[in-house]
């Protein structure tokens, strides 16, 4: 029967709506520049980075679990949200202070550790906020006013991930603080903040809340039957055999609950294949972003591109498929015969491997523009020419007995054959120009000594009055992080320090000694070279790029900068990153919500939950099979691992098929639809906003128990 009059939106939905997003701020923003600060601050190899990574994330999907049990088992949703929320809290805290250099506290550690608060904490709520919010209202009265409510949470998440995913690499690079040239306390510090904050809005609307006591958890409870079976078993499997195992258990639990569980694994032997298509897919903010960091992000109007920046693709990507797709895409897929949801999931695979071998063929481009290092059995030799005037050199290293190194310029050798390991050669180094001639530096001679699988450079510059040979061990290797990198070599007489000022940048400032001949990353872009307050020169240095500048006095006070490009800088621009951006979110879509949808409607009704807790702990599986390969190390080359990947998820799509090929729809389902199919208004509108809920989070990439609000109806 209607009331005789409308029944309140509850106040207490605003404190909700505004802590969701703050807390989904932190996660994502703090996420988006994790693997970045494991490389560039705490000095990880992107292995290892990539391990930290995925273990984290593991984590933070495998926590749901525990938290839906610990809501609705002991402490309920209101309390788990608060408590599980402060520990959330000081994980961030925790990286945030350990992000700042003069505190000298023990980053390393104090990462690892806020890592698992965080872990504990966001997959501890994720099962109880959205549902604490179906809480606040009467059904079957506030129908239309719950679904307006999960519109604004979906809009709640998609917003703080947008938000977050675009603004904390602007403060990781952008800004700089504490004498560095970029700012990962911020970039933590603020998602600490908004998450302090959602702490504080969420109990400031504890007087408005409806709270419910703990009534019991299905997840624990399928367990207690699926023990009760197997124990019954053992006992009577001879003297009073049963069709099924499960019916052992029907004494204790009744014969609609071990039917219910008979569903559920029916639809669980489909979920065997699905962990892979994860591990495929949240590698987007660990391998995808480091292979981002080796790429031009340099677009129109002179802003730069951040590498973790791309991974912002991905929700806006979501928001705009979401519609194309029930429009357009799935109606002409219709038409080929594919309909049936687990025929589109299978779809979605397929693509999220078709991802990967783009990203494969993207990796090998970017081999082409690495640098040319040492092999094992080969040394590499440069010579660099700081004197007004043009060497010939004579050695007796075998197949270069002779060869010219120009003014200001640089010889390179970069095959010299060393089967004995390492080698010594004599050189005698002569010129008859006249400007060495007149300051007696017209030949000199010396020792060469190279050593296989590495590099040594040697500088011509004039000491004393004569010429002589400066050696010091060399690189061309890129900076992993994507940053130029440059050494300054100077044949001067009045001065000893010369500093480059960053032209788009006035707190970037480098100031180099010239008695020095170190390599160093800096920020890219444009510099002015001065001497003192004295402007010599002008020299950009680009992303990845390996430089080293000459420097040259060749009247008193008159300078010159001559600039050798040893490395190339990235050249492969960052948007080719987006087709596979495009291909794999289009994956997302056909795999991940046509996968929520089609599990939900075909549980029964008591198993809505469970099979959500599955769900996410697919992701948790898929997480830890990255970190299984990162750490075997199947294959040496990147994209010989993204075209593994590839492989592995075609395979693990073509198991899916086969048991996809066995499975019967319930009957409550049409084969054509998945559409949520009830007897009653009131549990079509739960289950449907449970379902939408659960879309919208994964959307965001990730998912929440929507429907852990309505089980207890």
């Amino acid at each position: 029967m209607a009331l005789p009059w409308p029944v309140r939106y509850p106040r207490s939905i605003f404190f909700i709506i505004s802590n969701e997003f703050s807390e989904r701020f932190n996660y994502y923003g703090m996420r988006t520049v994790l693997a970045l600060y494991l490389t560039q601050k705490l000095a990880y190899s992107n292995d290892t980075a990539t391990v930290i990574y995925h273990i984290f994330t593991s984590l933070a999907y495998f926590f749901p679990l525990m938290g839906a049990i610990l809501a609705d088992s002991w402490l309920g949703k209101f309390n788990t949200i608060l408590y599980l929320s402060m520990v959330y809290c000081a994980g961030s805290t925790l990286i945030a202070l350990g992000a700042i250099p003069p505190l000298n506290l023990p980053a390393t550690s104090m990462t690892v550790l806020g890592l698992l608060f965080i872990a504990v904490g966001s997959g501890g709520i994720k099962p109880c906020v959205s549902a604490f919010g179906g809480d606040q209202f009467k059904l079957p009265e506030q129908a239309a006013q719950l679904a307006k409510f999960f519109s604004l949470f979906y809009f709640a998440i998609n917003a703080g991930s947008l938000i977050s995913t675009t603004l904390t690499p602007i403060l990781r690079e952008d800004v700089h603080c504490f004498g560095d040239n970029s700012c990962f306390s911020l970039a933590f510090g603020v998602p600490a903040v908004l998450m302090i904050l959602a702490i504080v809005i969420f109990v400031c609307g504890r007087a408005m809340y409806t709270i419910k006591k703990p009534a019991g958890n299905m997840i624990v409870l399928v367990f207690q039957c699926i023990g009760n079976a197997l124990a019954v078993r053992s006992k009577e499997r001879v003297s009073n055999p049963r069709n099924h195992w499960l019916d052992y258990a029907e004494s204790k639990y009744g014969k609609g609950i071990v039917a219910d569980i008979k569903s559920l694994m029916k639809i669980l032997i489909l979920y065997i294949p699905l962990p892979v298509f994860w591990a495929l897919f949240d590698q987007q903010g660990s391998r995808w972003t480091f292979q981002a960091t080796r790429m031009d992000g340099e677009v129109a109007g002179g802003y730069t591109i951040k590498p973790d920046q791309m991974q912002v693709i991905n929700p806006l990507l979501i928001l705009a498929f979401i519609p194309v797709f029930e429009s357009v895409i799935y109606p002409a897929l219709a038409k080929l015969g594919i309909r049936r949801p687990l025929q589109k999931l299978s779809l979605g695979g397929l693509l999220a491997g078709a991802a990967f071998v783009l990203s494969g063929f993207v990796e090998i481009a970017l081999d082409r523009t690495d640098a040319v290092l040492p092999t094992a059995g080969e040394a590499q030799l440069r010579l660099f020419n700081g004197l007004p005037c043009d060497y010939r050199f004579h050695t007796d290293i075998p197949s270069l007995s002779g060869f010219s190194v120009p003014s200001r310029g640089v010889y390179e050798a970069l095959h010299i054959e060393l089967p004995a390991g390492n080698g010594t050669f004599q050189f005698r180094a002569e010129t008859s120009e006249s400007g060495c001639v007149r300051e007696n530096m017209t030949e000199f001679s010396g020792t060469f000594r190279v050593q296989a699988g590495s590099a040594v450079s040697y500088f011509i510059s004039r000491k004393g009055g004569t010429s002589s040979l400066v050696e010091y061990a060399d690189s061309a290797e890129k900076d992993r992080n994507g940053q130029p990198r440059m050494r300054l070599l100077a044949n001067v007489r009045t001065t000893k320090q010369i500093s480059l000022r960053h032209n788009g940048n006035a707190d970037i400032v480098y100031n180099v000694a010239l008695n020095q001949y170190d390599q160093m990353s800096v920020t890219d872009g444009e510099y002015g070279v001065y001497v003192g307050e004295r402007p010599i020169a002008t020299v950009k240095l680009s992303p990845g790029g390996v430089y080293t500048l000459i420097l040259d006095e060749f009247l008193e006070n008159e300078f010159n900068l001559h600039t050798h490009t040893i490395t190339p800088s990235n050249s492969v621009h960052m948007l080719w990153l987006v087709p596979q951006y495009v291909v794999i979110t289009a994956g997302e879509v056909m795999f991940s919500i046509t996968g929520l949808e089609f599990s939900y409607s075909q549980a029964p009704e008591s198993m809505k939950s469970v099979i959500q807790a599955f769900w996410l702990l697919t992701v948790a599986i898929g997480n830890m099979l990255v970190v299984f390969i990162a750490e075997a190390k199947f294959v040496q080359s990147q994209s010989l691992e993204f075209f593994l990947f590839a492989a592995l998820m075609f395979l693990d799509m073509g198991l899916f098929m086969v048991l996809a090929m066995g499975y019967r729809y319930s009957e409550s389902s049409s084969l054509e639809s998945i559409e949520v199919e009830t007897q009653t208004g009131k549990k079509k509108q739960q289950d449907a906003l449970a379902i939408s809920d659960t879309v919208s989070e994964r959307s965001a990439k990730s998912t929440t128990y929507a429907n852990e609000a309505y089980r207890e109806d």
